[in-house]
């Protein structure tokens, strides 16, 4: 792509001395999260997490489509600047003249409804970052990793069909991630390896809430939108 594309107001920019004025966002200090706990293999036949084929993350390089990195580019990242990818896995899906389960659907997420500049399809169980004040009343920290599926009916957010043919990307990085996908939406990624005896203990990563109160938490945010247009 072109040039870039300045972020909101309100969506943190990494701490990367340089990159703020190569992208145009603004410098905000995000404090650090708890690891992911409630991590687990899909096993479904068709994977629900992970970005699909067309969808533009930043890099060092500029905004490209995630199908076009390998493994050693580096991602802008949320927290951490510019970090190398360990692995770049892709599986590819066909569903023609399938009947698809309601829960692959996907999430349809229409352009600025979480930053982002374009319309942003995501799988219905990819981790996305939110700011709320209700996340910082509950846990302290105004940031916390949803399921996309979750956001339907937030700001226009919907489930659709999904493609006849899905080539989904999952960006692996040696520790967990948050990046900026089509603008400005921030999207989780997978750390390369998770022990179980890491589980349940602080390594620096992001709490991901658990179905219900991320449901909960998507009430309060809608309930922040409307008093915002009120005020």
């Amino acid at each position: 792509s072109t040039g870039f594309i300045n972020l909101t107001a309100h969506i943190a920019a990494p701490r990367t001395m340089g990159m703020e004025n190569m992208f145009g966002w603004k410098t905000k200090i995000a404090p650090r999260r708890m690891a992911d706990s409630s991590a687990a293999c899909d096993g479904a036949i068709m994977k629900t997490r992970g970005l699909l084929a067309g969808t533009k993350v930043a890099t060092s390089m500029g905004w490209r489509v995630v199908e076009a990195l390998t493994a050693g580019d580096t991602v802008l990242t949320f927290d951490n600047g510019l970090q190398t990818l360990v692995e770049v896995r892709r599986d590819t899906f066909w569903v023609a003249d399938m009947m698809v389960p309601a829960a692959y659907a996907s999430v349809m997420v229409p352009a600025g409804a979480l930053g982002n500049s374009q319309d942003l399809e995501l799988l219905p169980d990819q981790g996305v970052l939110v700011e709320s004040d209700a996340a910082c009343d509950a846990s302290g920290d105004p940031f916390a990793v949803i399921a996309a599926k979750t956001l339907v009916g937030y700001r226009g957010i919907t489930r659709i069909a999904p493609r006849s043919s899905i080539e989904v990307i999952t960006l692996v990085f040696a520790d967990e991630q948050v990046i900026y996908a089509e603008g400005g939406a921030l999207v989780h990624c997978p750390r390369a390896h998770i022990c179980l005896s890491e589980l349940g203990i602080d390594t620096g990563g992001y709490d991901v809430v658990p179905a219900r109160d991320a449901a909960f938490l998507i009430e309060c945010m809608m309930v922040e939108d409307q008093i915002a247009m009120a005020a």
